[in-house]
């Protein structure tokens, strides 16, 4: 898993999302609707962030670069805990689901209204 994920960076770090022309897939949801998912933009943001491009990456998706740090500390967790032989699985509860789905929700209609 490792060596995909640093497969994929090192690809995406050479690959200008923002740019046409490359082999990074495009969101389903916007090919079908048009419309902006609540991670459109992620790829981009991760490339922005690789190259230092702070301001760029706030502007490519806000809430996903707010949400980054809980997600990598996820992942980090996920990691030691294998690393020490055991299985861990986040839970989140029905709260906590219904949060970020109206989270996700609400981002998602407003950045399409801009």
């Amino acid at each position: 898993m490792f060596v995909a994920g640093a497969a994929g960076a090192w690809y995406l770090y050479g690959t200008d999302p923002h740019e046409p022309g490359h082999l990074l897939p495009q969101c389903p949801f916007r090919l079908v609707t048009g419309l902006l998912c609540p991670a459109c933009g992620g790829t981009r943001m991760v490339y922005d962030l690789m190259h230092g491009h702070f301001s760029a990456a706030w502007h490519d998706n806000r809430l996903l670069l707010l949400a980054s740090p809980f997600a990598l500390a996820l992942l980090a967790r996920w990691g030691v805990e294998g690393l020490r032989g055991r299985r861990w699985r986040p839970e989140l509860g029905r709260v906590a689901q219904a949060l970020v789905l109206v989270v996700a929700v609400a981002w998602t209609v407003v950045r399409n209204l801009h």
